[in-house]
């Protein structure tokens, strides 16, 4: 047969031409999907139900920043009371050594009027006595009483240097608690942001049902129903105080960092209520579960503080029948809830 007439041999496709050839066709058909659909990398619209639980993740994870924060508010002004009262002493024992110098200046004016003032004194006199002060040797050739003066301008000096030193010392803690500071109102404001933004993809219903379900919303808590619902008998007046506190608290705000009076977050609506009844607690959550007595679940009182989630990231006050008064977050005012709305970690009798 004529070769003009024959079939075109087909060649076969080696097998790397062929894995080469199947690869560029799946990616090509896959981009045409994602093309076609359009929403191939599209974050996926997410439920009511889903937002709840991210805002309420978000919440938790803010509440846990803002203990930390109020932590190094403590310690902060802790360092900056420290710091105040070392300038003051230092200031008090400088004016005393100020004084000890001007006696030195009147007895060096007497001995330049009577013939010529004293070379020891003359020392203690200038810019820097210190300089001359451990040298021994000068107090031998003053008197008895210039010495006597001289030993305690000694002791001032060093007292007022070492002061000074504390004194630095305790404002780079307080810088460094500053910057504490910084960091964990960066990590609330961005863990709420994260939180807002996440209920601002919802329509309105939806929303609604979202902080209903987050917050869970007691809408009598914020009426005079929810002020004067029944409550077990507080076994003390101070636990009968706190509570009574909380209770004209409902309705107001969670701001994260606020202690009152009108408004608050968790650790600082339980604390404000019990500055009221004339007893005082720490700051934060973490160190409010060990400022009293610690009791299990079944021997609540009226008064207790409650706590919740293993890191202790939150607490409420105990009002009987398993509810408590409590700041829950910024979807929702200070409310009544019951305790077991939450992980339950703990307990502690304050009063």
């Amino acid at each position: 047969m004529p070769a003009a007439h024959r079939k075109p041999r087909q060649r076969s496709l080696s097998g790397q031409t062929a894995r080469t050839a199947a690869t560029l066709a799946l990616a090509s058909a896959a981009g045409a999907t994602a093309f076609d659909s359009g929403t191939a990398h599209a974050e996926p619209e997410l439920s009511p139900a889903q937002v709840k639980a991210k805002v309420d993740r978000l919440y938790q994870e803010a509440e846990v920043a803002t203990d930390k924060y109020n932590g190094a508010q403590e310690d902060a002004d802790k360092a900056r009371k420290k710091v105040r009262a070392l300038q003051d002493e230092a200031a008090r024992r400088e004016a005393a050594l100020n004084s000890e110098r001007q006696r030195l200046g009147s007895t060096a004016a007497a001995q330049y009027r009577t013939g010529g003032i004293d070379p020891s004194l003359q020392l203690l006199l200038s810019s820097s006595p210190d300089r001359y002060l451990d040298e021994a040797s000068l107090v031998d050739r003053v008197g008895t009483r210039q010495a006597a003066t001289i030993s305690r301008v000694r002791a001032r000096l060093r007292d007022v240097e070492q002061l000074r030193g504390q004194a630095d010392g305790q404002v780079s803690e307080l810088r460094a608690k500053q910057r504490e500071l910084a960091r964990q109102k960066k990590t609330v404001t961005h863990k709420l942001g994260q939180a807002r933004d996440l209920l601002d993809r919802l329509s309105p219903a939806q929303r609604a049902v979202a902080e209903g379900t987050t917050a869970g919303t007691d809408r009598a808590s914020r009426s005079t129903a929810g002020r004067t619902a029944p409550t077990a008998d507080a076994p003390s007046s101070r636990a009968a105080a706190a509570i009574a506190y909380a209770r004209q608290a409902l309705g107001s705000p969670y701001v994260w960092g606020a202690t009152g009076p009108n408004a608050f977050d968790c650790s600082g609506l339980t604390q404000a209520a019990y500055r009221a009844a004339g007893v005082s607690l720490p700051r934060t959550t973490y160190a409010q579960i060990n400022a009293g007595q610690r009791v299990s679940r079944s021997q609540l009182q009226p008064g207790d503080l409650v706590f919740f989630y293993s890191g202790i990231s939150h607490v409420g006050l105990y009002i009987g029948n398993g509810e408590m008064i409590h700041a829950p977050n910024p979807s929702a005012p200070v409310r009544i809830a019951p305790i077991d709305q939450m992980p339950f970690a703990g307990a502690a009798r304050v009063a």
